[in-house]
């Protein structure tokens, strides 16, 4: 794929065509990290994140960032329903 390198303000920058987004499944706004070649002279876009399918409503990584910093689990009694040795 050819794209061409344009002015955007005082920087210049490239887009990025729609097959190359969707071979790497990046959405918008996704985080990447640019990485520098120069013994290839090239740059290499890694997503920072893959995207992740969320099998319920929730995402394990947003209950866990969600729990307050001093949180610290205890044991919890269930008592006995069978025949457990403890």
């Amino acid at each position: 794929m050819t794209t061409t390198l344009q002015k955007w303000g005082n920087s210049q920058g490239i887009r990025l065509p729609k097959p190359l987004i969707e071979a790497l499944r990046l959405k918008e706004s996704a985080e990447v990290n640019l990485t520098l070649e120069p013994e290839r002279n090239a740059i290499v876009i890694t997503a920072v994140r893959p995207e992740r399918k969320t099998r319920g409503r929730h995402r394990i990584e947003d209950l866990v960032a969600a729990m307050p910093r001093k949180y610290k689990a205890e044991e919890f009694g269930w008592g006995v329903s069978g025949r457990e040795v403890w």
